[in-house]
């Protein structure tokens, strides 16, 4: 960190390099669009870099990249369709993008089907919450960031995160229990 500060292009590289797949997870499960992902995740590194003078060091980096790529999301999500978010927008989904466990004994056909089936399920009740409760949920619960980290990377109080995080997790298991109520979604 102290290096790319400073100026080396090699060590922020670095940086970039650790962070990539991290951040481009985040700008993803945030807009539901590889492009926009893609841009939001390039042009928060690029205003990282240009901002890296002014980085205070009484926070981890990853969580003030973070704060940066969320902010990108969030605005490109705004500028595709002010005001509006679209359920019926395609999930867009590969291996790259959704993490996969490895596991010492490969599932069978069955339980890849099932695991296919609860993630799609899983992902279209999370493409259904309002942003700011989407978001919120992906740093805390996906990406795993504590409650203090999420409230830094969003610029909210521990409160404010707590408060948007209980109402996403209300909201999914509403849906989620209507879903399986029904006998499932497909």
């Amino acid at each position: 960190m102290a290096a790319a500060k400073s100026g080396d292009a090699a060590a922020f590289e670095e940086l970039v390099n650790r962070y990539e797949r991290k951040i481009f997870r985040l700008t993803m499960n945030i807009t539901r669009n590889r492009e926009d992902a893609e841009d939001s995740m390039q042009d928060a590194f690029m205003k990282a870099y240009s901002h890296l003078g002014g980085f205070q060091e009484d926070s981890r980096f990853y969580t003030w990249l973070v704060r940066i790529a969320a902010n990108e999301a969030l605005m490109r999500l705004r500028k595709r369709r002010p005001n509006q978010f679209s359920l019926d927008e395609p999930i867009e989904s590969d291996d790259d993008v959704i993490p996969q466990e490895i596991e010492d004994w490969g599932p069978s056909p069955e339980q890849r089907y099932a695991q296919t089936e609860m993630r799609d399920i899983l992902n279209g009740v999370i493409d259904q919450l309002q942003p700011d409760f989407r978001v919120a949920f992906v740093l805390r619960d996906v990406e795993g960031l504590s409650t203090g980290e999420t409230a830094e990377a969003l610029g909210i109080s521990e409160a404010a995160v707590k408060s948007r995080l209980l109402r996403a997790r209300l909201k999914l298991r509403q849906k989620l229990d209507r879903i399986f109520r029904q006998g499932g979604a497909h």
